[in-house]
């Protein structure tokens, strides 16, 4: 094989177990089996993961090693399908670019995969977000919640406009006590009460600006509509009590949305979304802090010049596979198209911030 070739991971589980997880795809009690990787045979436990996703032909896995792993860093790895990406990078280009613009994400690679002797093809290892994301960074420990729905947009009425059961709905705690929760009630409860005349000095209380308006720069860029209120994990810094966001599931971004359409370049304003956005973004110093922001990642970052060589390296890197893959080989031509497409939307997204840049002033 070429130099950078893809792990190969040979997931070995009982037939009746795979029947089993097969004919449930909801249940969350892993199911005992073999990971190989470079013929070392690791005892892990197996279940799919995600939330629509776990409907789709190609399934997504969580691999619990059930105690920290040395070679995968973790407890606990994801291996996502990008089933809806015809591109299959759509993820690990958004992670990386937030990465380069100075706002934590999950570290992630491509990987093969062969369960019981059948490829599955190309999928992406993505790192937990737990407590040893958090060493791994040298980050004080510290509350992180998932959002798992659209409740999580800040509000206390969901995207419909009814009232919220409580101020958690839509956070899942993956690690912390009862006070943590009791914290993020009271930062919902605070971004939506706090008077206008004071709010940008009594958040900065309660929130890293400049992280949460790197993630926002982040969330406009790769234009993932769902991200605002959604697709996010939330860190509480242990040392500070300031809250950051970490972006999760980015497939439907970079000009394509959660079904793989087309997603118009003009479709998320440069404001974004979210009720905590909206108001950051009406105190004046920090809207000016963010045009200031994103107008740097729009001349460095967010270009045709940054982005095509990551583009054309992951291409390089994964196109030999897509024939293996049972679920993309017939789809090869339009893998092969999405780079141009990937890069005319950068081209056209960055044209459109840099003209709406004067609508922060």
């Amino acid at each position: 094989m070429h130099h950078d070739a893809l792990p190969t991971f040979i997931i070995i589980i009982e037939p009746t177990h795979l029947k089993e997880l097969q004919s449930n795809v909801w249940n969350e009690e892993p199911f005992p089996s073999k990971l190989v990787v470079d013929n070392i045979p690791y005892e892990v436990g197996i279940t799919y993961r995600g939330d629509h996703i776990r409907k789709f032909r190609k399934k997504s896995y969580r691999i619990d090693f059930g105690a920290y792993n040395r070679d995968f860093e973790g407890r606990e790895i994801h291996l996502n399908a990008e089933f809806r990406d015809p591109s299959l990078i759509r993820n690990k280009l958004s992670f990386d670019f937030f990465q380069t613009i100075g706002s934590i994400s999950p570290d992630c690679k491509h990987v093969f995969i062969e369960l019981n002797g059948k490829p599955m093809g190309v999928y992406l290892q993505l790192e937990s977000v737990d407590d040893l994301f958090l060493q791994k960074r040298q980050l004080p420990y510290g509350p992180i919640f998932y959002a798992t729905n659209y409740h999580a947009n800040f509000s206390l009425l969901t995207p419909r406009y009814n009232p919220k059961p409580s101020f958690l709905s839509g956070y899942v705690q993956k690690i912390g006590n009862d006070d943590d929760n009791r914290d993020l009630e009271m930062l919902i409860y605070k971004v939506n009460t706090i008077p206008r005349s004071d709010f940008g000095e009594e958040i900065a209380r309660c929130v890293d600006i400049e992280k949460y308006l790197l993630w926002l720069c982040g969330v406009v860029c790769t234009q993932n509509y769902d991200g605002f209120i959604h697709n996010y994990a939330m860190y509480q810094n242990g040392e500070t009590k300031l809250y950051q966001m970490i972006p999760w599931d980015y497939d439907a971004t970079w000009g394509r949305d959660w079904n793989g359409q087309i997603m118009e370049y003009n479709y998320v304003p440069i404001e974004g979304y979210n009720t905590l956005t909206a108001r950051l973004l009406d105190v004046k110093d920090i809207r000016n802090q963010y045009r200031l922001l994103l107008e740097e990642i729009l001349e460095t970052s967010f270009t045709v010049a940054a982005l095509e060589p990551r583009i054309t390296n992951l291409y390089k890197q994964l196109r030999p596979y897509l024939s293996l893959d049972p679920y993309k080989k017939k789809s090869i031509n339009m893998f092969d198209s999405e780079p141009d497409f990937i890069l005319r939307f950068i081209s056209d997204r960055n044209i459109y911030l840099r003209r709406h840049l004067k609508d922060l002033i």
